[in-house]
């Protein structure tokens, strides 16, 4: 599996050389930015596995930064680490409040971020899960309202897949059917149209048996091992 991809947003660069320097030694991708208007820019055009983000900024202060991460298309589900010297409670409660998943308090030192690190790593490696896509082309079938369509898949998520049906609208709720390439196992779940283009539509999952997420869990994971 490759790296976690990390993005690492603080103006002050001595904490910014600090953290990039000891999340690259736990082997993870960095990518550190001081500016957090061209970090409000590079969320909506890549997905990371996991944000760290200071609060007291110029230009975009952190909650304003965290609240564009939760309205980006690539990073709304990203965990989002707060990190901060302020210590008042209506600070820690505001920070879970616009979208923050952990909270750091500074001072930072090497062994503080990497007790962090190991705390929060299965939660980053879990969200990676929910988004990874792999490629699967088989047949499916939608049911929106009365009307029944087939079509054929791109490429499956733990949240979502890429179709490609014709007479599918963003918004509606569907039901879709399909069966894993070279397996007897047959999935079906509701799901909402979250996007269209041409003949190629994205969907997201609204709810399915626990059953059918192990299973869309294990042949994505089957798929990174090979």
């Amino acid at each position: 599996m490759a790296s976690l991809k990390l993005l690492v947003v603080e103006d002050n660069i001595a904490s910014l050389e600090l953290m990039t320097e000891v999340f690259q030694n736990l082997e993870t991708e960095v990518r550190p930015i001081s500016d957090s208007q061209l970090a409000a820019e590079l969320v909506n055009q890549e997905k990371f596995d996991g944000i760290f983000l200071d609060l007291e900024m110029p230009k975009l202060h952190g909650f304003e930064l965290a609240q564009k991460i939760r309205q980006s298309s690539w990073n709304k589900l990203t965990p989002i680490v707060i990190v901060t010297g302020r210590d008042e409670r209506d600070t820690m409660r505001q920070a879970f409040a616009t979208g923050g998943t952990f909270y750091l308090q500074k001072p930072i030192d090497r062994q503080k971020l990497k007790s962090l690190f190991r705390t929060v790593r299965g939660t980053l490696l879990e969200n990676r899960r929910r988004s990874t896509r792999v490629p699967m082309r088989t047949k499916v079938s939608c049911t929106a309202g009365s009307r029944t369509v087939q079509g054929q898949t791109w490429n499956l998520s733990q949240g979502g897949m890429q179709l490609e049906v014709e007479d599918l609208n963003p918004g509606e709720t569907v039901r879709v059917s399909f069966q894993f390439p070279s397996s007897a196992v047959i999935i079906d779940a509701s799901a909402r149209v979250v996007w269209a283009k041409e003949n190629r539509q994205g969907i997201q999952f609204t709810r399915m048996s626990a059953q059918n997420q192990e299973e869309i869990l294990k042949f994505i994971t089957q798929d990174e091992k090979t």
